[in-house]
C-alpha cells in the first residue's frame, strides 16, 4: 500500500495579499478555506498541518482580513481566506472582504478545491450558499467541514449531517461536487478525512511521490 507525501506538517507562511494583485503567481496548485469568521478557518489550517500558530487564531472573530497564503511542497499552497458574516464587522469592511473572496473564487486559476467551513450548530447559512452555488457553475469541488461537532449531541449532529446531506444533493445533482464531514479541530476529530480529500484534489494536479507502507 502507498500513501501520498503532501507534506502538511513542512507547511510554512509564504505572504499576505491586501489583493490578487499581492497573491502569489497563478501557478501551480492550491486549496482555499472559507467560512464565517468564527468558523474555525485558522484552526483548522493548524491542526491540519500540526503547526500550532501557523495560522493566526483570535478570540476577536474577524481579525483575518487578508489573504494569506501557506506554502507546502511541489508548488502546492493552502490559501486562508477572509472570514465573512460577522456581525460586529462594519458594513463597509464586510462588503469589502465579500469582494476580496469573490474576486479570489472567480479569477484564481490555480484553485483545485474549496474547504468551507461552517458551524455544525449553524450550517447553510446565506454567504454558504452564494459560495456552494458559484462553485458549481465553476465546476470547483467544495468540501463542507460541519466544525464544533464536540459541542453537540450525537443526536444533533446526526439530524444535521441529514440536512446538508439533503441541500448538497438540491444544489449539486449532476456534477457531485460537494462533499462533506464532521470535523473538531481541538478534539482532532475528522483530521485523518480531511486529507485524504485535500490529497486526491492535489495530487488530481500534481505526481507526487509515494513511500511504501
Amino acid at each position: 500500500m502507498s500513501k501520498t507525501l503532501v507534506g502538511y506538517q513542512s507547511t510554512k507562511f509564504l505572504v499576505s495579499a491586501a489583493s490578487l494583485d499581492g497573491c502569489p503567481a497563478d501557478l501551480g496548485c492550491e486549496v482555499a478555506f472559507a467560512g464565517r469568521s468564527n468558523a474555525g478557518k485558522s484552526s483548522a489550517i493548524n491542526t491540519l498541518t500540526g503547526i500550532k500558530g501557523l495560522a493566526r487564531t483570535s478570540k476577536t472573530p474577524g481579525r483575518t482580513q487578508l489573504i494569506n497564503f501557506f506554502q507546502l511542497n511541489h508548488g502546492m499552497r493552502l490559501v486562508d481566506l477572509p472570514g465573512y458574516g460577522y456581525a460586529k464587522v462594519p458594513r463597509h469592511v464586510k462588503e469589502k472582504w465579500g469582494t476580496k473572496v469573490s474576486e479570489y473564487l472567480q479569477i484564481r486559476k490555480s484553485l483545485a478545491g474549496l474547504v468551507l467551513l461552517m458551524d455544525i450548530r449553524h450550517p447553510l447559512q446565506k454567504f454558504d450558499l452564494q459560495i456552494l452555488t458559484w462553485a458549481i457553475h465553476a465546476g470547483v469541488p467544495v468540501h463542507a467541514l460541519l466544525t464544533k461537532c464536540d459541542k453537540v449531541s450525537k443526536g444533533r449532529a446526526t439530524n444535521t449531517l441529514i440536512r446538508v446531506d439533503q441541500e448538497f444533493k438540491h444544489l449539486d445533482a449532476e456534477e457531485h461536487l460537494l462533499t462533506f464531514q464532521i470535523y473538531s479541530s481541538p478534539k482532532k476529530i475528522g483530521v485523518t478525512d480531511l486529507k485524504e480529500t485535500l490529497d486526491h484534489w492535489f495530487t488530481s494536479t500534481f505526481s507526487l511521490p509515494t513511500q511504501n507502507l
